[in-house]
């Protein structure tokens, strides 16, 4: 079992924390969490931050309310229950299409949008009575926070990088223990 220092950098604004993130990943310290009270763009590729897979998700949801759409549709319109609407009769689904395609373009939009929102919220574990992942709540408000999991000589080197960056604070806060692979 391994056992790292945890050290918290505080920043008073965005810019300094990026710049200090920057030479972080340059100095080959890992970042392992940047917490913020807003979306800083362009911090994931510089926090190593892999590319999220929300999109993905978004277009599976999307196709499932699209294909649910049309199949209600064809079930209402074709299949259970015919209907002569001006005079023309829907013996096929393909004949009245263009009829459908605002109710298939809003069960896409709605059934996309609520499954990314139940998926982030089940991915984050954001439910009723979740222990908040937050350590320092000050960072909800105004504070920025760079949280490193580091080894005794990474340690001294990164308190340095934090300071000369222009981090308020650089707080240690005890030791975690890591399983070694």
């Amino acid at each position: 079992m391994a056992t790292k220092q945890v050290i918290h950098g505080i920043y008073d604004d965005e810019v300094p924390l990026l710049e200090g993130c920057k030479k972080l990943r340059d100095a080959g310290i890992r970042i392992k969490e940047v917490f913020t009270p807003f979306p800083i763009h362009g911090i994931d590729p510089i926090i190593g931050v892999p590319r999220t897979r929300i999109a993905i998700t978004a277009f599976i949801y999307g196709l499932t309310g699209a294909s649910l759409a049309t199949w209600m549709m064809w079930y209402m319109m074709v299949s259970d229950w015919p209907t002569d609407i001006g005079g023309k009769p829907s013996f096929e689904y393909y004949m009245a299409m263009p009829a459908f395609i605002p109710i298939t373009f809003e069960s896409t939009v709605f059934c996309a949008a609520h499954g990314m929102a139940l998926t982030y919220l089940l991915r984050c574990w954001l439910v009723p009575g979740a222990k908040a992942k937050n350590p320092d709540p000050r960072t909800t408000d105004d504070k920025f926070m760079i949280y490193l999991e580091l080894n005794d000589e990474q340690a001294t080197a990164a308190e340095s990088i934090l300071r000369t960056t222009g981090a308020s604070e650089v707080n240690h806060k005890g030791t975690v223990t890591e399983k070694e692979h």
